[in-house]
């Protein structure tokens, strides 16, 4: 597990390999993410973008941005938390993610980036 606290907002990220297969005759590794979002600020705050930066081993880089994570722009109060999972596609066994979530200040009315650590996706069996 990664952690990171950026302005208050503490964000920790577990990752698991879901197996791979084909597609179009290219073997793809599925990876599935669990993401927490908590927040240890005295304001409420709402998640409202995320950007992610997506490598594979084979240094090919994606980049993905939307509203909100999974369909939802989640409010937190101080002490709560949001507890999401997704998953990416990687092109080889191993790869990392990074990105960061915009975010706003309720009481400030400020928006702000909070940084979603670096973490690395390594299916088992390629591990030494």
């Amino acid at each position: 597990m990664v952690q990171q606290v950026t302005r208050g907002i503490k964000i920790s990220v577990e990752t698991t390999f879901e197996g791979s297969f084909y597609k179009n005759y290219k073997i793809q590794y599925a990876f599935g993410y669990t993401v927490t979002i908590e927040n240890q600020s005295k304001d409420s705050v709402q998640l409202n973008d995320r950007h992610w930066e997506i490598s594979d081993a084979l240094n090919n880089i994606q980049t993905v941005t939307g509203e909100g994570v999974i369909g939802k722009k989640p409010v937190l109060k101080p002490g709560e938390s949001h507890t999401y999972t997704s998953g990416c596609l990687l092109t080889s066994p191993f790869g990392a993610m990074q990105g960061f979530y915009s975010m706003v200040n309720f009481t400030t009315t400020k928006k702000f980036k909070v940084t979603i650590p670096t973490f690395k996706l390594s299916a088992p069996f390629a591990i030494n």
